[in-house]
Parts: C-alpha cells; structure tokens; sequence
C-alpha cells in the first residue's frame, strides 16, 4: 500500500469514525431497579434520555431515600448497557477500515 492510499484510508477512517460518533445519539439502552419500578434510559453519547418512576414509589415521603438508590442503580445500570451497545457500534462502523491491532482502544473515542 503506498502513501496516498494510506492517506485515503485514513480520510475514510476519520468520516466513518465522525458518522460512527453522530449515530450513538441514536444508540439507546434502558436500565432498571427495583424489579423495574425505576427505568433509565440514556443514549450512547451516555445523556439521560428518560427517567420513569412507578406511581407507588411517589406515595410515601419515607421512600425517597430508597427512590435515590433506585435511581442512582437504574442510571448506572443503563450506562453499563449503552457503553457496550455503542462500542458495537463503532466497531460496526470501523469495520474493515482498521487492521485488528492487539490493544487498540476505540473507548476514547465515545466520549
């Protein structure tokens, strides 16, 4: 391969990699707590999109302490999950552009 196709190469990376990053807005996972009284949904650029609550949880001034750990449980759970969906989505999106280099890591370039 000589130089300008490297060149080429990498312009395709780098335009493949910009519409890679753009489309994790459209990646979206959900996580829940408290056997799904408490559901997060957030995107792959990792915003919360959603935040839903079980009307019981509401009731009582005595869960709101409870109803923050489910939250905070639920929030991270959905983190976890769309960190993995959108690396699938950048290697999707890489794939065939980049050669299988042992240590290469695409997490850097979802924040």
């Amino acid at each position: 391969m000589n130089m300008m196709d490297m060149f080429g190469k990498m312009k395709e990376v780098q335009s493949r990699m910009k519409e890679a990053q753009e489309g994790l807005r459209n990646v979206t996972e959900t996580g829940e707590s408290g056997a799904g009284l408490v559901k997060v949904t957030v995107n792959g650029l990792k915003n919360v999109l959603s935040i839903e609550i079980d009307p019981d949880l509401l009731k009582s001034a005595d869960d709101r302490e409870m109803l923050q750990d489910l939250i905070v449980a639920a929030t991270n759970k959905a983190m976890q999950n769309v960190e993995t969906k959108a690396r699938d989505h950048l290697r999707q999106a890489t794939d065939g552009l980049l050669p299988n280099i042992p240590g290469l890591n695409l997490d850097g370039l979802m924040s």
